[in-house]
């Protein structure tokens, strides 16, 4: 188990982690066969010692499973954490069974990495044209958002707050923000090299974005590569160059703020050469003048040949050059030189827009046609508010340094939150104080000038630091590599935290890598994800792209504490006391609208690639119980909806059939009839409530490991079925106490089950004792005295399963009396099945001499109409016949045997061969008597459709039977009681009739008469019921529950 958990419990995880994991493993209880066993806690050899004194011998036997506090406690004090982050696997391989205490401390371990993550590529080459674009103003409404969003942990937070299907998705969204992020640096990094360190250093000669674009997409290739091969070869060398890189960055850093405080004594020697109120590239001339004297003669300048045909002064220039002087002004006037005011509020333009000082007069030219090819500074895409938002974002990405380093730290509870506090207090402040300082130190249109272009293409952070801008190059060169890097290391691991969970299948191949644990197939990965973004060639559009897998990612962190504090789980308790739930509620609340303010369609891409995802593990991933707060959401809601469920009555437009499934298990513990599954599936079709339910005999003590294991089977069959509900598989003395107790308690508050579902009992006949019999009987009266329906299969073996179609056919309602509209309802529902949807529904009533059939079957269709539903309506016509010689000679025979089995204590043998002889007298008999009972005339059948015509028939046959067939009786038959000859009667003829018109339908659908009140009759009932179904194939006995379950209303 410990092996199964070590990749979880790795440098992602904390301390506390580990040890709340192992202080599980120590409490786990369960079945000696199934118990994991422990690492360091050997039950085995302990045993002896428990019993030594007698002070505990009141706990002798909890202690055959359970250990002493006292052992539990040393044993955790002896448990040496071994670590499992980045920098041991080189370790690993020199000193596999070395073990090492965790040695980094707050500043090393989380506020420095914080701190390297966190500055770098956006502060360096986009801050200052964030400032210039949106303004001082806008630039501190965009730090300030995103760094209100980053509060969070990592994945294994996530995972194990939000349940497995949201930690896999926001992991996987996680994993490729780090990996773009990658990209994003590479890009910046071959960025600075091909603009400020070697610009001549290009492959292709284009136009100037083509060539920048192309130039980009093969040396960031190249620097992709290069830097795949120093992680494959050994991250030991990153963490040796992490220092480096830190410290170029710390370096570049200190030399901006030094550059700030120089401008305020001696602003630096950087100029900008302004043509009317334009913005000029300055690094193809040096005056910035039209004309200059030398050796007294006046001759044209450099800038001269951009804008005129030659270079003599009667050339044709144009017209905006000639009609606007050149102006030099300081490209940062200094602290104190009053900028600020200018720099207050933004500048959006589109794309091509001239940069431009906006209080500098300029006269206008007419034709400006030709400005493309003159070195003017142009905007280089069109910006806007949410556009900066998506870029300046990822420079806030890196809070998570320290906790993905939590394994590495003595105490990553103390560590982690105030290191990462710390780090994000510094870098807002960095980044607050920057935004600031540059408007107030720098002019407007070289803050605009993105590459620098207007000050010699220096970086225009570069032109305020002091000593030399080299410093900004060198130092964010450095920074953008380190932090390249340090992506390219975090993000295979990442993908191998969550491959080696298992949540997701097909990811499995990522969780393996080299004998030393380095993920080589998630490099891999990662490389071929990373090169996607290296192929866009814009840091610009690939920023906006990490943004959205972020802010994914730190709002389901920012649920997650929400979640976890509000539904106020036991084991969340926090150490870092100075946190209320609204803080993360207000950052879930800013991601998501930064998600939205970005980019929406970047946005509605992401929730689409999570949503797949979650969806994905839902379906295909390995079952997980982490305790996630979902699940305690989950309950929550439920308590509350069962409460408010109780508090109203439920109305009849909201009925449907909750069922309780009487399953039988077979003697191997395994469903006997999976056909009531799939019939429940589909009449269900996974709305409302299932309750799957089985009894075993015995007493729990000694059948408790059998109904575990019938309850896995039946929950095995129902998936194998699609059947959604629950199963539980109770033990009482007898299989009627188990049923009772299922009927009466089944279901919690409002959600209780509404109708019984069980199969026929096929074989009560052949059962040597009446208990089959008796418990289907009083299972009867038990669902009617509970004012529930119930629904009983015959011959479910043959009801289609799931895969089936019925291609044609009808489902045939027989109506004999009202119960509710539930037999109505049935067909309905099954119609909406794919299995049953191109059956037609037929529904047959009863009427009797004195009926009008034609009114009553207007009367029916007028009434399917309100109900509307689709069915095709027939009335079955009974008329006033004598009881048949047939109907006597088998109420004869039902009632021999009966008399046989109560007074004769037959064994097993004799009993089946009764069984079988009075079967095969009751067929013959049928045969002889054929002919003779077709010129008799049956008594007429007590049944409609209506309660009151019930009650005048009943009366008419107490009047009328006495004489009635006196004449016609052989001695034998004058005994017999009348009524059961009339039962039998009603059940012969009603099935002569339903055999009849429903012979070949898929389904029929029957009213299930009562049994009688008088218990003494109970050894008849099961007999007129075989009679009224015999012949039929699929029939399904229907049994009201006394309330309405249908109506007109909508």
């Amino acid at each position: 188990m410990l092996k199964l958990l070590s990749p979880l419990i790795s440098s992602n995880d904390s301390i506390h982690l580990k040890v709340l994991w192992i202080f599980l493993l120590c409490l786990s209880t369960g079945d000696d066969s199934q118990r994991e066993s422990s690492p360091f806690l050997n039950t085995d050899h302990d045993e002896e010692h428990y019993y030594e004194g007698k002070n505990m011998a009141l706990f002798e036997e909890e202690m055959d499973s359970n250990p002493m506090v006292s052992s539990l406690l040393n044993k955790l004090a002896n448990y040496t954490n071994l670590t499992q982050g980045v920098r041991e696997h080189e370790e690993m391989v020199k000193e596999r069974r070395r073990t090492e205490v965790p040695q980094m401390g707050t500043f090393i371990g989380v506020y420095l990495p914080c701190m390297q993550n966190i500055l770098g590529v956006i502060l360096f080459l986009r801050l200052t044209w964030i400032v210039g674009t949106a303004g001082i103003l806008g630039s501190f409404a965009i730090v300030s958002m995103c760094c209100i969003c980053v509060t969070g942990g990592s994945y294994y937070m996530i995972s194990r707050s939000l349940g497995p299907e949201f930690g896999g998705a926001v992991g996987l969204c996680f994993y490729l923000g780090t990996t773009f992020a990658g990209s994003m640096y590479i890009l910046g990094t071959i960025e600075i090299l091909l603009t400020y360190i070697v610009p001549t250093a290009t492959v292709f000669k284009e136009s100037e974005d083509a060539q920048m674009h192309n130039n980009m997409r093969v040396y960031g290739t190249c620097c992709l590569v290069l830097m795949a091969l120093v992680v494959f070869v050994g991250v030991k060398y990153v963490n040796k160059l992490a220092l480096v890189f830190l410290a170029c960055v710390i370096l570049s850093i200190l030399a901006t703020y030094a550059g700030v405080i120089k401008t305020a004594i001696e602003p630096p020697e950087f100029n900008v050469c302004l043509l009317g109120n334009r913005s000029l590239k300055n690094e193809k001339f040096e005056t910035c003048a039209k004309t200059e004297v030398m050796k007294n003669n006046t001759v044209t300048t450099e800038l001269w040949s951009f804008f005129c045909d030659s270079k003599y002064p009667n050339a044709t220039c144009d017209e905006y050059f000639l009609l606007n002087n050149l102006t030099e002004i300081r490209a940062i006037p200094g602290l104190l030189s009053g900028v600020i005011r200018d720099n207050l509020w933004g500048d959006y333009g589109k794309a091509g827009k001239l940069i431009e000082k906006n209080n500098l007069a300029s006269v206008p030219a007419q034709d400006t046609s030709n400005e493309v090819n003159k070195p003017y500074v142009f905007n280089d895409i069109t910006t806007y508010f949410t556009l900066l938002v998506g870029i300046y974002f990822p420079s806030v990405t890196g809070i998570m340094a320290g906790s993905n380093r939590s394994g590495d730290l003595r105490d990553a509870q103390r560590s982690i939150p105030i290191g990462t506090i710390m780090a994000i207090l510094t870098t807002s402040f960095i980044y607050i104080s920057c935004v600031i300082l540059f408007g107030a130190c720098i002019e407007g249109v070289v803050l605009r000038d993105k590459f620098g272009y207007s000050v010699k293409k220096n970086p225009v952070i570069g032109a305020l630091a002091w000593p030399s801008p080299w410093v900004i190059v060198i130092g964010s060169f450095f920074s953008c590599c380190g932090a390249g890097l340090q992506s390219l290391t975090g993000a295979p691991r990442l993908l191998q935290a969550i491959a080696r969970d298992g949540i997701i299948p097909l990811l499995q191949v990522f969780g393996h890598g080299k004998s030393n644990g380095e993920p080589t197939w998630a490099l891999l990965l990662t490389v071929g994800i990373c090169e996607i973004g290296i192929l866009i060639a814009s840091l610009d559009a690939v920023a906006p792209i990490l943004s959205m897998f972020f802010l994914m990612c730190y709002l389901f962190v920012n649920l997650a504490c929400a979640v976890q504090t509000l539904l106020r789980t036991p084991n969340w308790r926090p150490r870092f006391k100075f946190y209320h739930w609204t803080l993360s509620f207000l950052g879930m609340s800013l991601c998501l609208s930064l998600m939205f303010i970005s980019s929406w369609y970047y946005a509605l891409v992401a929730i689409l690639i999570a949503g797949c995802i979650y969806k994905y593990i839902e379906y295909r991933g390995a079952v997980k119980e982490w305790g996630d707060g979902i699940r305690g959401l989950s309950l929550n809601a439920a308590r509350y909806a069962l409460i408010r469920l109780e508090e109203v009555p439920l109305h009849t437009k909201n009925w449907r059939p909750q069922l309780l499934v009487l399953c039988k298990l077979d003697s191997d513990l395994t469903v006997k009839h999976p056909r009531l599954l799939s019939f429940t599936s589909q009449l269900k079709a996974g709305k409302g409530l299932t309750i799957i339910c089985s009894v075993l005999e015995g007493t729990y003590m000694t059948q408790g490991n059998d109904a575990k294991t019938g309850e896995q089977n039946l929950k095995a069959a129902m998936a194998a079925e699609r059947t959604k509900g629950f199963c539980h598989v109770v033990v009482a003395s007898n299989l009627r106490d188990g049923f009772s107790l299922l009927i009466q308690a089944a279901g919690l508050g409002g959600m209780k089950h509404n109708a019984v579902l069980m199969a026929w009992p096929a074989g009560w006949k052949q059962v040597p004792d009446s208990s089959v019999r008796r418990n289907f009987i009083e299972t009867v009266r038990e669902t009617t005295a509970a004012h529930q329906a119930l629904l009983v299969a015959k011959n479910i073996d043959h009801f289609p399963s799931n895969q089936e179609r019925m291609k044609e056919g009808t489902i045939d309602v027989w109506w004999i009396v009202h119960d509710g509209g539930l037999l109505m309802l049935l067909p309905f529902l099954l119609s909406q099945h794919k299995v049953w949807k191109k059956c037609k529904m037929r529904i047959f009533t009863v009427a009797q001499m004195d009926d009008n059939s034609i009114q009553m079957k207007k009367d029916l269709q007028m009434f399917l109409y309100h109900l509307r539903l689709d069915a095709v309506v027939e009335v079955v016509e009974l008329h006033d016949n004598d009881i048949s010689a047939f109907t006597y000679e088998k109420t004869l025979l039902m009632e021999q045997r009966s008399q046989m089995l109560k007074q004769m204590q037959l064994s097993r043998t004799e009993r089946e061969r009764e069984a079988q002889l009075i079967h095969d007298r009751n067929t013959a008999s049928h045969y002889a008597m054929n002919d003779k009972a077709a010129g008799t005339t049956p008594d007429r059948v007590h049944m409609t459709w209506t309660k009151d015509k019930t009650l005048n028939e009943r009366n008419r046959h107490r009047e009328g039977m006495a004489v009635k067939d006196m004449f016609n009786m052989k001695p034998e038959w004058e005994n017999l009681n009348q009524s059961n000859v009339r039962r039998m009667h009603t059940a012969v003829k009603l099935n002569e009739v339903v055999v009849k018109k429903s012979r070949n339908s898929q389904l029929v659908l029957l009213n299930m008469p009562g049994p009688p009140k008088n218990k003494k009759g109970d050894d008849n009932y099961m007999e007129f019921l075989e009679v009224l179904m015999e012949g039929l194939d699929r029939v399904l006995l229907v049994r009201g529950g006394g309330r309405e379950v249908i109506t007109i209303f909508s």
